[in-house]
């Protein structure tokens, strides 16, 4: 029997969490034996190649795994395991060669990503450790579309524990390799002369767990009849073709994504540390993003397709409405709390042995850069779906591509003047450019959006969110004297969501009541 939908949205959601805990972990103990010194700055560049291939093509909803999805579900099994192991045998040859070329490529591939690292001694030593990491972790490149279609072949067969779960076993491998790192070397891990071999634990480490997610999917996939060492060489067969009229429009469309990525890092690599801190940082801001992102805006997205038709335009510009108020009550104080609280959170989590009060200085500064961006990232990401669902990709697209010239202009300015926390807000510039663009293009194209009357919604959103991080910031300065860095967290942030309830009540914005349905509907005991 089929498993209900609302079955299948919990596995995957547990398996998510608990991937997303491990995850946590994981960057927990990469802090705690590196910190933000050359071994963790290495490893930002040499993972940028093979994690930019990791993420899309192995990661789930990724090209590769959308590709197989879409196609494989549509035959039999027999047939299926045919167009599969087509697709196998074209893609390792290809990711092998990629593969080879990396390893045999490394040292111009990292001065490629990272120009700025041989201005310095210290830039020369990550240089070489990075060089070190990524021959290691070229391998990764062949994994990734491995385990990218084993995802795919799963999925279609309706088995979605196994790829949500499957990031576990990276975490789990690295917590594994620091741990046996650090019993053999103890606190002369993080020292300068054995940096080198520091990182190449953790490169063995994450390209350990991508070779465990790829072997797990082996044996239900055999029970499928489809085996790896098979070769299969028919890439005219109609559905081996279907597959690629997915996938390659599809690993471009993705790929854009991760061009600003390369150019943040370009120029962090003129900035000591500061690639390893946007990592930090990062991380702490894209969790909440998306778990709150799929709360808010997966059940809008079907409907803005179903609202596509001219005639259906003005329920279609409710909804926008909608979505947006929804993510800005959602996006807006979260933002402003992380940024007044930025540097006790940093403390809080990564704070201890080879990360210390400097490192949490700096990665506090760039979380707070991150945190005023919040909300125009995502909703960035309604109104790109909005165009989707009128079925216009090329708008987003366009907007994406100046996106990139445009976050090389801000990082050229915001760098000179701030540092490595002026990488996070030109990322915020960019983004909210983009939510301007798209939202004056979707303006013309519905013929017309009460933008004033949003405006002031938004108005009084930010003025709530500004009001409950005032509040915040003044009892964590009292709160951490007197209760300690946990309970002072806690408190000064519970004080500001309270805050900011009791304001955003007082202007009755309709939103507020389906949100808190939203919220007390996922609450133990309600429907």
């Amino acid at each position: 029997m089929t498993r209900s939908l609302a079955r299948i949205a919990g596995l995957v959601a547990v398996a998510t969490i608990l991937s997303k805990i491990l995850g946590l972990f994981r960057e927990q103990a990469i802090a705690a034996a590196f910190g933000v010194g050359v071994v963790a700055d290495a490893y930002s560049y040499a993972y940028v190649i093979p994690g930019f291939l990791l993420i899309l093509l192995g990661g789930i909803n990724g090209p590769f795994h959308s590709a197989i999805v879409s196609v494989v579900s549509k035959y039999e099994e027999r047939e299926a395991a045919v167009i599969v192991e087509t697709v196998l045998t074209w893609v390792t040859v290809f990711l092998v060669v990629l593969s080879v070329g990396m390893v045999v490529g490394a040292e111009p591939l990292i001065q490629l990503v990272a120009p700025g690292l041989n201005q310095s001694e210290t830039g020369q030593i990550t240089q070489t450790i990075a060089v070190a990491q990524l021959q290691i972790l070229a391998p990764l490149a062949v994994l990734a579309g491995w385990i990218g279609i084993g995802f795919g072949v799963l999925t279609a067969r309706d088995q979605y524990w196994l790829p949500s779960i499957s990031p576990i076993f990276s975490s789990v491998s690295v917590l594994l390799g620091l741990g046996g790192a650090w019993l053999w070397l103890g606190n002369r891990l993080w020292q300068t002369e054995f940096s080198l071999l520091g990182g190449q634990v953790l490169a063995g480490s994450i390209l350990c767990g991508g070779v465990a997610q790829w072997l797990v999917q082996l044996r239900p996939q055999a029970k499928m009849g489809i085996y790896w060492g098979r070769l299969r060489w028919n890439w005219r067969h109609p559905g081996v073709q279907s597959v690629l009229n997915v996938l390659l429009p599809a690993t471009f469309a993705s790929g854009m994504l991760h061009i600003n990525v390369y150019v943040d890092l370009q120029f962090a690599s003129y900035l000591p540390q500061a690639a390893a801190a946007l990592g930090y940082a990062n991380l702490l801001v894209q969790a909440p993003l998306g778990i709150l992102s799929n709360m808010i805006l997966v059940p809008y997205l079907p409907l803005f397709s179903r609202l596509a038709d001219p005639e259906d335009w003005p329920e279609l510009t409710q909804r926008i409405r909608q979505s947006l108020v929804l993510v800005a009550l959602v996006m807006l104080p979260l933002g402003v709390l992380l940024a007044v609280l930025a540097l006790p959170i940093v403390r809080l989590v990564y704070e201890r042995y080879a990360f210390d009060g400097e490192a949490s200085q700096l990665v506090g500064e760039i979380l707070a850069a991150y945190g005023v961006g919040m909300f125009v990232y995502l909703g960035r990401d309604v109104l790109v779906r909005v165009f989707y669902a009128l079925g216009d990709g090329d708008t987003p697209f366009r907007l994406s591509v100046l996106g990139i010239g445009l976050n090389a202009g801000l990082n050229w300015l915001l760098v000179r003047e701030m540092g490595a926390p002026g990488l996070a807000l030109a990322t915020a510039g960019v983004n909210l450019v983009t939510f301007i663009g798209l939202l004056i293009l979707l303006h013309y194209k519905l013929q017309g959006l009460p933008w004033r009357s949003w405006l002031g919604v938004l108005v009084q959103i930010m003025l709530a969110s500004g009001l409950a991080g005032a509040v915040a910031w003044g009892l964590w300065h009292w709160g951490e004297a007197v209760l300690g860095t946990f309970l002072g967290l806690v408190v000064a942030g519970s004080a500001g969501l309270l805050v900011f309830a009791g304001a955003i009540l007082m202007c009755q914005i309709p939103e507020t009541v389906l949100l808190t349905d939203k919220i007390l509907s996922r609450w133990p005991g309600r429907r």
